[in-house]
């Protein structure tokens, strides 16, 4: 199996949001802002072929299904679609992925399904061969958005996933689109439900995988918040999402499972490390990955 990093549209948004109740003397030596105090993010897709026999998309990105009203207001940087085009270099189209994973729906992850904006056309769904996998907890917040996270979802890609007849809802750790290769795991701190896919290693060590990748989401987006107090503005409960986020490093850190970042735009993958203190960090930093081996 092997491993690529697929850049999708990236963005600029609010530093502040980005990080929180962390002071901007902190967080301004982590990701430099320009002038309107927005920092540069990826938008980075996962693609694993094969896996389980499959061509694997770990999300999508943002895209460019917004008009070029809201691509302004949310500091979306390119008006083409991006994944599509790092998917060709990668040597892939959308028709060719069979298993796209989603984390959550939120804009800045599922907005890639779709097809770029186009005056007066309604939005479509790409990937036309592909099972969409998402946490069934969270498709149910998806439908029921509270008005914290409403802005957060794209009104019309709930009905275009069920109306495709492709839409696989997890439930427990695994899934039949992708069976033991990859297992999943839930947080609610940021949205509830939030799905975190893990390639399970090639290591068996008492029952337990080591020595795979498991993509970080909205958990931890990028390096800066590894460090287990750093949260976002956009979370929905911080101090859940912190409880959540030492149980999860302590596992990766347990099993030597690297640490992939959609967000962090200098870093697609990791190896999670703690110092004398206690306190988390990385090494092997990996800017990108192209047909990388597991």
């Amino acid at each position: 199996m092997k491993l690529w990093s697929i850049l999708g549209n990236s963005q600029k948004l609010d530093g502040g949001a980005m990080f929180g109740n962390a002071p901007r003397a902190m967080w301004s030596q982590w990701l430099a802002p320009d002038e309107q105090n927005r920092v540069p993010l990826a938008c980075r897709a996962l693609l694993a072929s094969p896996l389980n026999g499959k061509t694997v998309l770990f999300e999508t990105g943002i895209g460019a299904f917004f008009e070029p009203k809201m691509r302004e207001r949310f500091g979306v940087q390119e008006e083409r679609h991006v994944l599509l085009d790092s998917l060709a270099e990668a040597g892939y189209s959308h028709e060719d992925i069979d298993v796209v994973v989603l984390s959550h729906l939120h804009f800045d992850h599922a907005g890639g399904l779709l097809a770029p904006w186009e005056d007066g056309q309604p939005p479509r769904l790409l990937f036309p061969n592909a099972v969409f996998v998402v946490g069934r907890a969270h498709w149910q917040r998806a439908l029921e958005p509270h008005p914290r996270d409403r802005a957060s979802f794209i009104p019309e890609l709930q009905d275009l996933l069920e109306a495709s007849g492709r839409l696989e809802l997890v439930e427990g750790e695994v899934t039949p689109a992708l069976g033991e290769s990859v297992r999943f795991s839930f947080s609610d701190g940021h949205t509830p439900g939030l799905m975190l896919a893990e390639i399970q290693g090639p290591e068996l060590v008492q029952g337990q995988a080591h020595g795979g990748v498991v993509f970080c989401a909205d958990l931890i987006p990028g390096r800066s918040w590894v460090h287990v107090p750093i949260t976002m503005g956009y979370d929905r409960n911080a101090e859940l999402l912190i409880d959540e986020k030492r149980v999860f490093l302590d596992d990766k850190l347990a099993r030597n499972v690297h640490l992939f970042f959609t967000h962090d735009p200098d870093c697609a993958l990791a190896k999670l490390t703690r110092d004398d203190k206690g306190r988390f960090g990385v090494t092997h930093v990996q800017p990108q990955l192209h047909a990388r081996a597991l």
